[in-house]
């Protein structure tokens, strides 16, 4: 080392040493640190001891909820747990006699993850739903009964609790043809046990929504709590943050249990109470699960028993169409909007989802071909529809590139950077009179970016894909893998995805294309500012690699062959247009518009008035300005 090196060396060590000993802490720093320390124990001690102390009262508070169900139904807190199946073409249901709800949801027709014919939405490890009624001096809890069946075919059943001198609690299952449980829960000869204000029965509804796919972080981004409101539209808890009991003020049509592709619903006849209180985590990857959820809930009961509390529970896929016609069957004649959970996006996006994409996906998917071809077909249909315009757009940015020899020369004499708004100016009244405007070539992405947006969220929720295979890829509805490992890369993840790569490398290659295009229509400047926004260009693929690398192969798919088509077209715009051709034209426009200028309009006439104003402006303010110097 030379003798700066070391002399640089030696000051760096003198400024650490003087630094540490200035910021030595002093004996009553210390103390109070000590204290600090021995406050936040003490702290942590209390809330260990609170925890445990309110550990203690839940279960102090279910013993006594036990003993008062013991109380009124000793008859029945003793018996068998038989299952009872409930099924059709559809789907198959397992309710236990002990509590009497749906402990197990099959989903007949669907392939799950390891391979089986059938989904298993949930069993008794991932859901329970227990219904709670406070009487006079006991309360009921169906978690702890064992109920009777019968009444028993392959899609009803009857289970009854009894409570003695009478006294039942009946629950009443009928399942219909498709994936909709009817249910309807009533008490008879029981009105002596409730208060009179009793008209509320309280639910508690939870369930460890099981990962189906093989993609964890795509499938959980689409795993959300879905509620319904009565007098509203479909709202959900935030998929990616953990809300524990979060209040509702409006009342509730009903509450859904969503991962992607299937989910589990509970609707009520009479709307559920305000100031529900629903839960969603996100749990973690390796788990087998996606998210705990939780629903505590009350709807309308009738102590006498000529009422029932009626309920419907949709077990099935996130389906569109098939959400639509589940609502045609229930019996509570309600606009619930099941079909709401599948999300089309927002607003405007909705609308080309809803109204275009999915006739045409419909329509296609009827024709029984593969779904890769379908989203070719979409695409190819999308760039016919939108062709017209895209030509329209690229012969004026053909314009203003024919146009450039031009604008240099006339505007040359501005190279000062005090002259750039009188060069603006020469600029807008050459594209005025030549009829160009400057903002044409900005129309392709403008066009295509709403159709970009809709079908990113479209495709995702698309349960058609899954499982559907095309060329090198297994299902289209989740990641496809060229290379994988264990353990997470930051970013990354366990994977490459083939038609991410694809996807980016296609974004790549067409973002050149477009900026060679623009770079060829700008003169001085701007040419110089486009080479900065390049590296900006070029980093976008890139970013799209980390956010796209875990979404679906069929999206990454579709985009991939939009950029491809994309491309295409304005290859073979460039390739078949006639540059004299398109300068004769503008010449001789050029020459109508300087023999006639009123006729010369436009968006860069209007511009062009804008700036004129805007420079006789300046020169007024200017003006004013040196009078008062003057003075």
């Amino acid at each position: 080392m030379d003798k700066n090196t070391v002399t640089g060396l030696v000051l760096i060590a003198a400024v650490l040493i003087g630094f540490s000993i200035l910021n030595k802490p002093s004996e009553d720093d210390i103390k109070a640190q000590q204290e600090q320390l021995a406050q936040q124990r003490a702290n942590q001690q209390k809330a260990a001891a609170k925890a445990k102390k309110e550990q203690q009262r839940q279960q102090q508070l279910k013993k006594e909820a036990l003993s008062d169900t013991t109380a009124l139904f000793n008859k029945a807190l003793q018996g068998k747990n038989t299952p009872i199946v409930l099924k059709n073409e559809k789907l198959q249901l397992t309710i236990n006699t002990q509590g009497g709800t749906v402990t197990k949801a099959v989903v007949k027709g669907y392939k799950s993850m390891d391979g089986k014919p059938d989904i298993t939405l949930f069993d008794e490890k991932d859901q329970n739903l227990t219904f709670k009624i406070d009487g006079k001096q006991q309360n009921i809890n169906t978690e702890e009964l064992f109920f009777k069946p019968s009444a028993l075919t392959d899609t009803t059943a009857t289970l009854t609790a009894e409570a003695g001198n009478g006294k039942q609690l009946i629950i009443d299952y009928r399942l219909g043809h498709g994936y909709l449980l009817h249910m309807a829960l009533r008490a008879e000869g029981m009105s002596d046990v409730f208060p009179a204000n009793t008209n509320k029965v309280n639910i508690v509804w939870e369930e460890r929504c099981r990962q189906q796919e093989k993609g964890f972080t795509f499938e959980s981004r689409y795993a959300t709590l879905t509620y319904k409101e009565h007098d509203g539209s479909t709202d959900y808890l935030n998929e990616n943050k953990e809300k524990i009991d979060e209040p509702v003020e409006e009342a509730l049509d009903w509450v859904a249990f969503k991962n992607q592709f299937f989910s589990a619903m509970m609707i009520a006849k009479t709307e559920f109470a305000p100031n529900a209180a629903l839960t969603s985590i996100p749990l973690t990857k390796g788990s087998g699960y996606l998210k705990q959820y939780r629903a505590q809930m009350q709807t309308a009961f009738d102590p006498t028993g000529k009422e029932a509390t009626e309920l419907e529970f949709y077990y099935g896929p996130n389906d569109f169409r098939l959400l639509q016609k589940t609502e045609d069957m229930s019996t509570f004649g309600k606009d619930l909007q099941m079909e709401r959970l599948v999300y089309l996006g927002w607003p405007l996006f909705r609308i080309i989802n809803r109204w275009f994409t999915l006739y045409v996906f419909d329509g296609l998917t009827a024709m029984h071909i593969n779904m890769g071809i379908v989203l070719i077909l979409i695409t190819l249909l999308l760039k016919f529809i939108t062709f017209p315009l895209v030509k329209k757009s690229y012969l004026s940015s053909a314009r203003m590139r024919v146009l450039k020899p031009k604008l240099e020369e006339a505007t040359k004499q501005y190279d000062k950077p005090e002259d750039q708004m009188q060069k603006q100016q020469a600029m807008m009244q050459l594209y005025s009179q030549y009829g160009v405007s400057p903002l044409s070539g900005c129309l392709p992405m403008l066009i295509q970016m709403p159709i970009w947006i809709a079908m990113f969220n479209f495709v995702p929720n698309a349960i058609q894909l899954r499982g559907e295979s095309f060329l090198w890829i297994d299902d289209l509805s989740t990641y496809d893998p060229v290379i994988e490992w264990t353990g997470n890369i930051p970013l990354i993840g366990d994977h490459l995805s083939l038609t991410c790569i694809l996807f980016c490398v296609s974004n790549l290659l067409y973002s050149y294309m477009t900026m060679r295009q623009q770079r060829d229509q700008m003169v001085g400047s701007q040419a110089q500012q486009m080479k900065m926004m390049q590296w900006m260009m070029f980093l976008m693929p890139v970013m799209f690699f980390f956010i796209f690398n875990d979404y679906s192969a069929g999206l990454n798919f579709y985009y991939f062959v939009s950029l491809f088509f994309s491309a295409a077209i304005m290859w073979t715009l460039r390739k078949t247009t006639n540059d004299q051709k398109l300068l004769d034209e503008l010449e001789a426009r050029y020459r109508e518009n300087k023999n006639n200028p009123k006729k010369a309009s436009g968006f860069a006439a209007r511009l062009q008035a804008m700036q004129q104003q805007q420079e006789e402006m300046r020169r007024k303010r200017e003006e004013l300005e040196r009078k008062r110097n003057r003075r």
